[in-house]
């Protein structure tokens, strides 16, 4: 099935607390997170991300293993993050969360640009263009499939 959104274009090295800082995490209310989303990075992203795609630099996620970057993303009506690179710990924290997350390389895209990908291919598609993204294993597309984790293990009784 192929999902549409709107690209919001981040730089490199957005870390964990440039996507939620640290003095929000106080609460388990997600609407408090999406709300300050980005509010350290740039204010006018947290407007924007439903429905979006979020096209990032290198190093997406990087800093402290907070999943609530990757919940706040999620809440907030991200569909998908694609970067060149991911920090480790939130590439699986999207996952585990249900958020599509795609390892490659968009050039030319800007803001508000139409982002389409295949929740079951690899690839990603912009201004006519189709990107191979490093391919995901099955158990983590199935993961994805399920809507996260919690989805996925509660289909496996």
């Amino acid at each position: 099935m192929k999902i549409t959104g709107h690209a919001v274009v981040i730089g490199s090295d957005v870390d964990t607390d440039m996507i939620i800082a640290g003095r929000y995490l106080r609460t388990t209310d997600k609407s408090v997170w999406v709300e300050h989303a980005f509010e350290d990075y740039d204010k006018s992203i947290a407007e924007r991300l439903k429905g979006s795609v979020i096209i990032a630099g290198n190093n997406i996620g990087c800093g402290s293993s907070r999943e609530q970057a990757a919940a706040a993303l999620k809440e907030a009506g991200v569909l998908a993050v694609v970067a060149p690179s991911f920090a480790r710990i939130f590439f699986r924290n999207c996952v585990n969360l249900g958020l599509y997350v795609f390892e490659c390389e968009i050039s030319g895209c800007t803001d508000g640009d139409t982002i389409s990908f295949d929740q079951s291919l690899s690839y990603v598609e912009a201004g006519g263009k189709k990107y191979e993204a490093k391919p995901l294993s099955e158990r983590m597309k199935d993961i994805l499939k399920a809507g996260g984790l919690a989805g996925y293990l509660g289909g496996q009784k």
